[in-house]
């Protein structure tokens, strides 16, 4: 390759990269030298490479092209890889198999597009251009969320999803399982919760506050096999999945299948079918911890995520206020008021994820009002994630007007229904930097990274969560991976990294 050609058009960019003339041909003589410990790296290399190149690519201690495990290379942590691609052979090294996978990724793009493809493709040669790249994530955390209980999607589209987040070197998907409008999680000892909180009678198709409805019900639950499954699928591709189930607040849809759960057991509630924040949240009674214990118990068996996402925003007290059994239950805590009873209500199922070996997540609003073992994620102000983190808090950025993919990504009229609020386009995602500009050493070192969100009110289709997700996700694991990287750079990258997308079927915005 002539010095001059410029840099493959790699998506996020490696950390340093380098490009010689010739290249390494794959072809049915190709074997693959697979060091003990990387065979699931070659699984994934094998899945991956078959449908278009019918290619075995069987085992050889003879193979050319090497997967190798070296504990040498600690400083590129669990996620970095190096990768020497010449005319003879081909070297992928890491210290850790996740950092193979990760290189696996840079090898799919640096092929030939019609490599992406799901159908055999003809005549192609399976070129490798010869390179020497060293590459490690500048975040350890690099997410992308996904509602489910507004919009339920099938899981066969949550795997295609996981597909197009491991190209680019996400590694948490952050599945919104629960909420007003819909439970997807099936529970064995609550069956309810999906027999009817998984049911909507309507959905609202206005903003909230809106008055206009679809007349159409909606619906969909999980079952264990298939999340297990998903688990399963995702973690051969190194992308853990994050579980999401709603606490106190947004909890409506569990309240119609429970009412006892609420601050008024008397009363019968329906899913929710508006949009916004309902004001009905759980109840503070010891009934009430089992419950959600007991839900989680069941969560943790199926996802084995170090992190189990309890929700905690938008928790409306009037509720509480206007409880006996609620003023009660925060005058024997000694509390100093009833509001203080969500961030007691969290630290209460946050101490039992953690004595499970878990680690309990929350969104704040604040950065300051989530219990002092929860990682945070900061939405509402910037600000909050240097406030989080020097109070001592692990910190995931999600600031909304930077990762929030259900906002339009234009002003142009013909832009299909999103969430009203500000417009976050392609260059306001790859701006956003998780790590605070003033943050010092300590600070910087707590914040973990940075995750898109898609809230999916408006969303009904795979085709629409696509296109809102792409190529803005694009921007996000650029920055989450290689840092501050220039903008032109970045487009010129972008520009021809979107021929990926489609040869994907990608349904991406233009």
């Amino acid at each position: 390759m002539p010095a001059h050609r410029p840099i493959p058009a790699l998506v996020p960019r490696p950390t340093e990269a380098a490009f010689r003339s010739g290249h390494f041909t794959l072809d049915r003589g190709t074997a693959l030298h697979v060091d003990s410990g990387a065979e699931p790296a070659a699984d994934l290399l094998r899945t991956l490479l078959a449908p278009a190149t019918g290619l075995p690519l069987p085992s050889s201690p003879d193979g050319r092209f090497a997967l190798v495990l070296d504990p040498g290379l600690g400083g590129y942590g669990e996620e970095g890889y190096g990768l020497t691609v010449n005319p003879q052979a081909v070297l992928l090294r890491a210290a850790h198999v996740t950092g193979l996978l990760r290189g696996i990724q840079t090898i799919r793009q640096l092929l030939p597009l019609e490599a992406l493809s799901e159908t055999p493709q003809r005549g192609t040669r399976w070129l490798l251009p010869c390179a020497d790249i060293t590459d490690v994530p500048r975040q350890r955390w690099r997410g992308a969320m996904l509602d489910v209980a507004r919009h339920f999607q099938p899981v066969s589209y949550l795997r295609r999803y996981v597909d197009v987040l491991a190209l680019h070197k996400i590694n948490v998907f952050h599945l919104h399982l629960t909420d007003d409008q819909g439970w997807r999680m099936p529970v064995s000892a609550c069956p309810k919760l999906t027999e009817i909180g998984g049911h909507r009678a309507e959905s609202q198709t206005g903003p909230a506050g809106s008055d206009a409805f679809d007349g159409t019900p909606h619906g969909g639950s999980y079952t264990r096999a298939e999340l297990a499954d998903l688990v399963r699928y995702a973690a051969a591709r190194g992308v853990t999945v994050m579980p999401e189930i709603e606490m106190p607040g947004h909890v409506r849809a569990a309240l119609a299948a429970y009412p006892g759960l609420g601050n008024d057991p008397e009363r019968s509630l329906d899913v929710w079918t508006r949009w916004g924040v309902c004001d009905t949240v759980l109840g503070v009674h010891d009934e009430v911890l089992d419950f959600c214990r007991t839900v989680l118990d069941e969560v943790m068996d199926v996802f084995p995520s170090p992190y189990i996402h309890l929700g905690g925003e938008e928790c409306p007290t009037a509720e509480w206020t206007n409880s006996a059994a609620a003023r009660g239950r925060a005058a024997a805590e000694g509390l100093p008021h009833p509001e203080a009873l969500r961030g007691w209500f969290l630290g209460q199922i946050g101490d039992h994820l953690v004595r499970r070996g878990r680690r309990p997540v929350g969104w704040a609003e604040t950065g300051i009002e989530l219990p002092p073992d929860f990682t945070v994620m900061t939405w509402r102000d910037s600000a909050h994630t240097l406030t989080a983190a020097r109070r001592g808090h692990s910190v995931i950025s999600a600031y909304h007007r930077a990762t929030y993919l259900d906002y339009a990504q234009s002003d142009d009229p013909h832009e299909p229904p999103a969430q009203p609020g500000p417009v976050v386009d392609l260059r306001a995602v790859h701006a956003h930097d998780p790590v605070p500009e003033d943050a010092d050493a300590e600070a910087a070192g707590r914040v973990l990274g940075t995750q898109a969100q898609l809230w999916t009110e408006f969303v009904t289709t795979p085709a629409h969560i696509e296109y809102l997700t792409y190529p803005r996700l694009c921007a996000l694991a650029d920055r989450g991976w290689s840092g501050a990287t220039d903008w032109a750079d970045f487009r010129s990258r972008l520009d021809r990294h979107t021929a990926r997308l489609d040869a994907l079927g990608v349904q991406r915005h233009p």
